[in-house]
């Protein structure tokens, strides 16, 4: 009887379509959190604590089931999680209050936690050695991914009775579907190990080799997604609030602005060097923030949408460069422990401070909070690029014959 197994360049593609997907279901609920705060009618605090639940319970999978897959296999992580995300939409659909969407979030967050490093180190599996690209598709997933769920939504909530009823229906049938396929259809890329009950301690795994790397990137990953996650919770509220544009499909598309553009910007810098690519990310990405602290102080609203592009690009150009930089060299076994060290302080990153900034926003206003907040966001960028300057280790010196894409070995 012939395997039913894909081939594994098309498991690859295949892992990398259902990143996306978690991603877009990730994206979703933001242009929702205005209709939930209408509906049920909660503070932008409020609003802040539900979008953070999610990052916090992510992190807690990480921590927890980070390193699992690089035990028992990759198939099963992934269709256990896959699962989750179903239970997740499900919570969505039937929420009736902001206990329900607490609940939904820390569900979803979970399930994505348990996914992000087993799917990175899939990737990383299946990638053609020819042409690796697991590092691009890690770092341009999630800009695609959001700007596609925020968009989407967006429209349904505009355009469509019951937008919560479509979107979250059809994402819960989505990944049952996704589930099953894995178990059935994807091989196996990881061989099992000893250990897999040793892995569930709730722990940072970053391997001694890659430690000096990590260090270096680590600035460069707390930026970028801080800016992330203050426009995923707080940005179409920016733009009803400060610019006067009460329409939820213009707030989706600030989250396309900047999450479509890191998408651009990863697969403009796929073939520079990893360092380089870190560097001219992190510096296009304050030339933005600093374009959008402009464009808040004169409420210019061309400016700041224009804003969020450059910081897009920037944002993607600079993860993939981090990316590259931190896998490079890793051993298999350890891949997907090191990247869950990787998102473990990128979702920080994007949620305490968005939490923070939500406080502070019902005390000061959201412009003013937007505007220290990209304040500190320059500031921790162009600490990475002093690090990659002032460091002058391996990781930062790139052979000249040496391009991202023939040296990568995923969220």
């Amino acid at each position: 009887m012939p395997s039913l197994r894909l081939s594994r360049p098309a498991g690859f593609w295949s892992v990398a379509l259902l990143l996306v997907l978690v991603l877009a279901a990730s994206g979703v609920p933001s242009p929702l959190y205005r209709v939930y705060q209408e509906r049920f009618g909660f503070s932008s605090g409020v609003l802040t604590l539900i979008f953070g639940v999610y990052a916090f319970a992510l992190l807690l999978a990480l921590l927890i089931v980070g390193e699992l897959s690089d035990h028992i296999g990759r198939r099963p992580v992934l269709a256990g999680a896959l699962l989750m995300q179903a239970a997740a939409m499900v919570l969505f659909l039937v929420a009736d209050g902001v206990g329900w969407l607490i609940a939904a979030r820390i569900v979803q967050g979970l399930g994505t936690g348990a996914l992000t490093g087993a799917m990175g180190a899939a990737l990383l599996d299946l990638q053609r050695p020819e042409k690796p690209l697991g590092p691009l598709v890690n770092s341009a997933s999630p800009g695609f991914g959001l700007s596609l769920g925020a968009v989407a939504a967006g429209l349904l909530v505009e355009y469509v009775a019951d937008p919560t009823d479509w979107v979250f229906s059809v994402l819960a049938a989505a990944f049952v579907l996704a589930a099953v396929a894995i178990m059935v259809f994807l091989p196996e890329s990881s061989p099992q190990r000893p250990g897999a009950l040793r892995s569930l301690l709730s722990r940072v795994h970053v391997p001694r080799s890659q430690r000096p790397a990590f260090i270096t990137v680590l600035p460069c990953l707390l930026a970028t997604w801080a800016l992330g996650g203050l426009y995923a919770s707080l940005g179409p509220s920016l733009v009803a609030t400060v610019f006067g544009i009460d329409d939820h499909l213009v707030g989706s598309l600030l989250i396309l602005a900047l999450n479509g553009t890191g998408l651009v910007g990863s697969l403009g810098m796929r073939s520079v060097a990893p360092a380089r690519a870190m560097v001219t990310g992190a510096l296009v990405f304050v030339v933005g923030i600093a374009g959008t602290i402009v464009a808040l102080a004169t409420v210019s609203t061309w400016l700041f949408f224009a804003a969020a592009v450059v910081s897009g690009f920037g944002f993607g150009a600079a993860f993939l460069g981090a990316i590259a930089t931190v896998t490079q060299g890793v051993a298999p076994g350890e891949r997907a422990g090191l990247l869950s060290a990787v998102f473990t302080a990128s979702y920080l990153a994007f949620s305490v401070p968005a939490i923070a900034a939500g406080v502070a926003a019902t005390s000061v206003g959201l412009a003013l909070t937007a505007e220290v907040y990209g304040g500190a966001v320059i500031v921790l960028a162009l600490t990475a690029v002093a690090g990659l300057v002032v460091r002058r280790q391996p990781v930062t010196v790139e052979p000249a014959a040496a391009p991202v894409r023939s040296r990568e070995p995923v969220a």
